[in-house]
């Protein structure tokens, strides 16, 4: 009988994979780096970032849109663009610049990041900075600066009808804008449209009103975003139909408009079953904006995309160690981690987002159906077969062995989400960071990124005088505080 934990995985899914395969010891390898190595050198809770997957993902895409515009001889360029929200840290940035891509900004201290990167030279004046989001004072003045001080290939994309004004004021000769498309939103929403851009039926009449004959201004770009992403559904091919109806019939009135951007992500890998095929997707993109501009008679755009969570999210991952099992009742079993899901992996608890959960050792070991709890005193703070589709089987808890276990490809959002460096939820320290790289010959490289939070980081934020806890720990001795203080 077939018992262990390695054989409900191989019987339960395609095992190993491209990405997941044990060693010798029947340890648990990501990208062919020794996990176990890691926690003996940093220790648990760990989170770490593996570089080279962003470049590898963004060069995936470029090759199947280059593949895809050959086999339908589309005329059209293709660019690439980062969503910085997706991920902001220098180190995320400096490995997705080595690819030749572009960046799409959505507050004003994005424009800060970009001119940071253009001042090392990541950035040239060549790279096209798309600005979206609710433009409001910084921000316009942000995006002014850039453009003022030489940097033309920045396009804000128009989310309503004064941005235009309120560039015009702050840039001071010619620009170029793109206008985005306010899209219909899936059945299950709330709301039947996006809060963000322009209705459709409302673009050509705003152009004509706004942009025509404005002398100051060049339209260039049509933006088209799906909030859940470029999926295989009747929904999505349904608005992108609405989008290639406006773009032509702007384009017929507008001949500066040249460009397409199809914003709204791909899917990342959240299971060992998942199943995305992208370059059929991106083939038959291309296939139904050519076809359509073909039978209405106009010259097919450029292509723009925008993805944040698959140029980074696949690079990430976090280490937590098993604590204690607790046994609530006759059924359910609580393996309790050494940190907390709504601090380390916010989506989690905000949106019931799945991440690939399988553990570092113990896979010999016979499997268990249990829940995982955080540290945190929040009913919410767990991770189980409740709020995600499947159940939860791990190796069976003893206190004799650590079992590890680690979460995958959550490197988009959740430290920003998280509040990196800042408070964290019951003050639960964030783990230590690590950057995880490759040198010239293939080898494993680590670098510190950030260590754990003390007492002394999250006292600090809250206001609180350390040096009181130091001199009570100097004199093990009560301190009249009132006194210190003051």
């Amino acid at each position: 009988m077939k018992t262990k934990y390695i054989d409900l995985i191989e019987q339960t899914f395609d095992f190993p994979q491209k990405e997941f395969n044990l060693d010798e010891n029947n340890k648990l390898q990501f990208h062919g780096i020794d996990l176990s190595k890691l926690i003996a050198e940093y220790g648990a809770p760990l989170k770490f970032t593996y570089l080279p997957k962003i470049s590898e993902n963004i060069n995936n895409a470029k090759t199947w849109f280059a593949n895809a515009m050959q086999k339908h001889n589309y005329e059209g360029n293709y660019n690439y663009c980062y969503c910085t929200k997706s991920s902001h840290f220098k180190h995320v940035l400096n490995e997705a610049m080595k690819n030749d891509i572009h960046i799409e900004t959505s507050s004003a201290f994005d424009i800060d990041i970009v001119e940071n990167l253009k001042a090392q030279g990541k950035i040239t004046d060549d790279t096209f900075v798309i600005s979206n989001g609710f433009k409001r004072d910084q921000y316009v003045k942000n995006i002014g600066r850039l453009i003022n001080n030489g940097h033309n290939n920045c396009i804000p994309i128009i989310d309503n009808y004064e941005e235009i004004s309120l560039l015009s004021q702050e840039i001071k000769g010619n620009y170029n804008i793109g206008i985005r498309i306010a899209s219909e939103e899936e059945p299950k929403f709330e709301f039947y449209t996006s809060r963000l851009g322009i209705g459709y039926k409302n673009i050509v009449p705003f152009y004509n009103r706004e942009i025509k004959d404005n002398p100051k201004v060049t339209l260039k770009m049509l933006h088209f975003f799906i909030n859940t992403g470029i999926r295989d559904t009747a929904y999505y091919w349904n608005e992108l139909l609405k989008c290639m109806k406006v773009y032509i019939n702007l384009k017929k009135v507008c001949p500066s408009l040249n460009s397409l951007n199809i914003g709204g992500g791909f899917p990342i890998k959240n299971s060992l079953a998942f199943d995305y095929d992208y370059a059929y997707m991106i083939d038959e993109i291309i296939l139904q904006i050519k076809q359509t501009c073909e039978e209405a008679g106009v010259p097919v755009p450029n292509i723009f995309t925008e993805f944040g969570s698959f140029t980074v999210g696949e690079s990430g991952g976090a280490i937590y160690e098993v604590l204690y099992q607790k046994q609530q009742n006759d059924r359910e079993k609580w393996n309790m981690i050494n940190s907390s899901f709504i601090t380390t992996m916010p989506d989690t608890w905000a949106i019931n987002k799945r991440f690939i959960m399988l553990p570092i050792t113990g896979w010999q070991k016979e499997y268990e159906r249990v829940l995982l709890g955080g540290l945190t005193c929040d009913s919410d703070d767990y991770y189980n077969s409740e709020q995600h589709m499947n159940a939860i089987y791990l190796p069976k808890y003893s206190k004799e062995k650590p079992l590890y276990i680690g979460f995958f490809n959550t490197g988009a959002y959740q430290e920003t989400i998280g509040g990196f460096g800042g408070l964290q939820h019951c003050l639960i320290p964030q783990p230590k960071h690590i950057l995880i790289d490759r040198d010239e010959e293939g080898n494993i490289v680590t670098e510190l990124f950030s260590q754990q939070q003390t007492s002394e980081n999250l006292l600090s934020l809250l206001g609180y005088d350390y040096s009181i806890n130091n001199k009570l720990d100097d004199t093990n001795e009560e301190v009249n505080l009132e006194t210190t203080i003051n």
